[in-house]
């Protein structure tokens, strides 16, 4: 499969702030940019309320046009299958607002690292997105009240990471970027700063020329979480975004999700992990679904998904398959499951 074809989008007239406040945010939107009649898709007015839709028109553009079934469509349509009720399935699945350190934002779980939510936007609305019921308004900081946060979490000479997540942390401007940047450096360079974004996946012109001399400027050891599900996902402009980040001595890492009729098939996982790799970005966790409520139809039994990886794992080197891994509430560390071995299914 040839990659896609970078989105006609006139970059002098549309930054990447502009691309994310034009985005899709209704079903009938979506419907007409990628070429499907309305009455075709099981789309849910009850399921948007709840949870918004938010396509921007650069991942909509990598939906096969008139194909009510493509696979990112799956991932952002807001569909009729969230309103089904799943047993265990729940607003917080890995137990986060029970570990989060009330008003200051900050998650801690496991050992040496601590995770900072710096807002609750996003780029785009997964509908498996696990945080999609998170607190975010009782969580939110002034610039002053989160440098007051970084300050207290640099004081702890136990800490070894932090991570900056959301929401999106890349939608935050340059400028306070380069806030925490600064601090984190000047305090404590000795820290692995880490930030999980599915923005320049999904928007790749965030991975600006600005945001690259920030990049390049710093000391700190940077390392970047993509998340991308499907090989559809990896245009030409996320091959140069990952690109430029690697320049610019950032490890650019990639984590999925297993999500039924998406991904959850050794030749996708096979054909996704070789663009990333191509690009320069290595495949890190293939997460089990987090239960969160309104997800339930994305669900991929367990032994199931360890069928799936035994088949990548025997196609594939093992830099080139990522760790399956599920995330229980209360654990002090991820669980990761190993591959299950059988009959050799081509995964190409």
């Amino acid at each position: 499969m040839p990659l896609p074809a970078i989105p006609l989008i006139d970059r002098e007239s549309q930054s990447w702030q502009e691309q994310l406040q034009k985005a899709i945010r209704t079903p009938l939107a979506l419907a007409a940019e990628i070429g499907v009649e309305l009455k075709d898709l099981p789309y849910s007015l009850d399921a948007q309320e709840e949870f918004p839709l938010l396509v921007p028109h650069a991942f909509a553009a990598r939906i096969k046009r008139g194909d009510p079934q493509d696979p990112l469509l799956r991932q952002v349509l807001a569909s009729r299958d969230e309103l089904v009720v799943g047993q265990g399935f729940g607003d917080d699945p890995v137990g986060e607002v029970e570990r989060s350190s009330g008003d200051t934002a900050v998650i801690k779980k496991y050992q040496g690292r601590a995770l900072l939510v710096l807002t609750g936007q996003c780029a785009v609305n997964c509908r498996y997105c696990f945080r999609r019921h998170y607190p975010y308004e009782e969580q939110r900081q002034s610039t002053r009240e989160r440098d007051a946060t970084l300050n207290q979490l640099l004081d702890d000479d136990g800490l070894k990471e932090i991570i900056l997540s959301g929401g999106d942390p890349l939608v935050l401007p340059d400028k306070s970027i380069a806030r925490i940047f600064e601090l984190v450096e000047t305090r404590r360079p000795d820290i692995t700063l880490r930030i999980h974004s599915r923005l320049p996946i999904v928007i790749p012109d965030r991975i600006s020329d600005s945001f690259l001399a920030l990049v390049g400027a710093s000391k700190l050891k940077l390392v970047v979480v993509l998340h991308a599900n499907h090989p559809q996902e990896i245009d030409h402009g996320v091959v140069r975004a990952i690109g430029a980040l690697k320049h610019h001595g950032v490890l650019v890492l990639n984590q999925s999700v297993m999500l039924a009729k998406v991904n959850d098939d050794s030749s996708v996982l096979a054909e996704l992990n070789d663009r990333l790799f191509a690009a320069g970005a290595l495949p890190y966790y293939i997460h089990l679904l987090d239960r969160v409520a309104g997800a339930v139809h994305f669900e991929v039994e367990e032994v199931r998904a360890q069928k799936i990886l035994g088949e990548l794992a025997e196609c594939r080197p093992g830099y080139l398959v990522p760790k399956l891994a599920r995330e229980l509430a209360g654990a002090d560390s991820k669980r990761e499951l190993p591959p299950l071995y059988g009959e050799l299914n081509s995964c190409g």
